[in-house]
């Protein structure tokens, strides 16, 4: 269910990016770029992160205050830099960048994206890991990162 909801909401954001942001209009809309991002979200996104969260829920357990801050230094710290550069990496080799200029879009865009990601996500994994049970993380997740990732499709699709 978690992967299902990663790919639609991976697919979601990116029809936002092109409409919204990019305002490529219904005729400019590239269909192919939705497909790439939901399928992201179904075979990268979903099963990443969805792992992600029942390792820091073992290595981690409970949900008072103090294992909430915990869990998002933890998530924010280690995992979030590692998953955002992969999440950059992969959306490049699917855009079909050879090493060497998938490498140059990484270094350009990995820091700008890096720091809108500490703006973001630690008051939301706060609220996160304090009041939602393991098994609801990813959706709600998910459900915030709509925004976000409309934000990450702009940046991995512009080139």
């Amino acid at each position: 269910w978690a992967v299902l909801v990663a790919g639609a909401l991976m697919g979601a954001g990116d029809v936002i990016a092109q409409q919204l942001v990019e305002q490529r209009g219904l005729r400019g809309h590239h269909c192919p770029r939705t497909l790439k991002m939901m399928a992201i979200g179904f075979c990268f996104v979903g099963p990443v992160v969805g792992s992600w969260y029942r390792i820091l829920d073992w290595l981690i357990p409970g949900n008072t205050k103090v294992v909430a801050v915990k869990k998002v230094i933890l998530d924010q710290g280690g995992f979030a830099p590692c998953f955002l550069g992969c999440f950059l990496a992969v959306t490049g080799a699917m855009n079909g960048l050879s090493v060497q200029e998938n490498w140059s879009k990484i270094q350009q865009d990995y820091m700008d994206a890096l720091m809108t990601n500490y703006c973001i996500w630690p008051p939301v994994q706060i609220a996160n890991f304090y009041f939602v049970p393991l098994q609801h993380r990813l959706a709600v997740v998910q459900c915030v990162a709509i925004i976000w990732n409309c934000y990450l499709s702009w940046k991995a699709n512009r080139m």
